[in-house]
């Protein structure tokens, strides 16, 4: 375990210093779903996750660099990381070769729908993701399964190595090409492969260090087939980047997992769990009489449940967010009841500002 005192507590960028930790909530499309810039503002959100793979296909690169770039598109005007594809591409690809291949030059993507490819090498991410505006880019990296076997672990750190460093090599001319126009540069992080082999990740951090980067991100499906967290090999891998580079934990955000992620050493998550837990009915508070130093401190609760129907308190006495300050678990209720739009917006505001405490209480800040 990486003692966490050790590592930088801001982290710079063209849009704004982020105190660490840090949780970002997923802007898939450029939105996080339900509200706009200043209900993240709101929330406690410093900073979101944005997704150039789908963003490239709605709206297009040419509609947001029309339009400005992210920032501007969005309204929001603080620091936004973009993925670079290569999580996507796994899902859609492993689990149906017909959504396309990978190959020693990138990914090719299908959509067979519509009859449409993508081919999206390392220079292209780098390309999409820097005209768009991004102010932390991601590598593309070839994605895998924890549990997938040697082979595949294999060639996905050597895929995963080689691509890095194309994406490196433009990244540097991106930034000759386009002298900075502010005090902070922009920043590339790398993504960390190897599966559940302790020998795979070391020798692919080893390599991503020898390259060179700002940072790092901990690369592949981060559960087991149970769904618990792999907490050995998200440790280790930690273990192999040095303490003084910030690590993001890619994936990551349920509440339990962030907290144990964070004691591993690790500084910045993303996930979209808890704002989809929100639409989809799973609020979450402190369990009351406990604190976030308890083994059982997380309790779930429901709107849709009967027992709310005439519930006149807040979904967690005691939370500072919009909805708990000024709306009860019986209107959230009523809401929910009627298939209304503002259930999803109260609901997300509040499991925002409850990731926004964990992270207060872990060291960051909300300010």
């Amino acid at each position: 375990m990486i003692n966490s005192e050790r590592m930088e507590k801001i982290f710079q960028t063209p849009h704004g210093k982020i105190a660490l930790p840090a949780f970002l909530p997923d802007a898939t499309f450029g939105q996080v779903r339900g509200l706009d810039a200043q209900d993240l503002a709101a929330s406690g959100v410093r900073a979101v996750m944005m997704n150039s793979y789908h963003l490239l296909q709605k709206p297009g690169t040419t509609v947001i660099t029309a339009l400005g770039d992210l920032h501007t598109f969005s309204g929001w005007q603080g620091p936004i990381f973009t993925d670079s594809g290569g999580f996507q591409a796994y899902s859609l690809i492993r689990q149906n070769s017909n959504f396309g291949t990978f190959s020693d030059d990138g990914i090719l993507l299908k959509d067979p729908a519509r009859g449409k490819k993508i081919s999206l090498t390392p220079e292209k991410s780098m390309q999409i993701q820097w005209k768009m505006g991004a102010d932390v880019l991601f590598c593309l990296d070839d994605c895998t399964h924890v549990e997938d076997i040697d082979s595949e672990q294999r060639l996905s750190v050597q895929r995963t190595v080689a691509w890095a460093r194309r994406c490196k090599q433009e990244f540097v001319r991106l930034q000759e090409q386009n002298p900075v126009q502010t005090d902070i540069p922009r920043k590339l992080f790398a993504v960390v492969q190897g599966g559940g082999s302790r020998a795979l990740r070391a020798e692919c951090a080893s390599e991503l260090l020898s390259i060179g980067f700002d940072g790092y991100g901990y690369g592949g499906w981060p559960l087991d087939k149970d769904g618990n967290l792999v907490e050995d090999i998200v440790g280790y891998t930690r273990e192999v980047i040095p303490a003084e580079f910030p690590m993001h934990a890619l994936g990551i955000g349920h509440p339990y997992n962030l907290v144990k992620t964070f004691h591993l050493g690790y500084q910045l998550f993303d996930c979209a769990m808890p704002t989809r837990d929100a639409r989809h009915g799973r609020l979450y508070r402190l369990h009351p009489g406990t604190d976030f130093e308890q083994d059982k401190w997380l309790e779930y609760i429901y709107p849709e449940d009967q027992r709310h129907i005439r519930q006149n308190e807040p979904i967690e006495k005691g939370c500072d967010c919009p909805t708990c300050q000024h709306y009860s678990l019986g209107y959230l209720h009523h809401l929910q009841q009627i298939n209304e739009n503002l259930y999803a917006r109260l609901a997300t505001i509040h499991n925002l500002n409850f990731m926004a405490r964990i992270i207060q209480h872990l060291g960051g800040s909300s300010a």
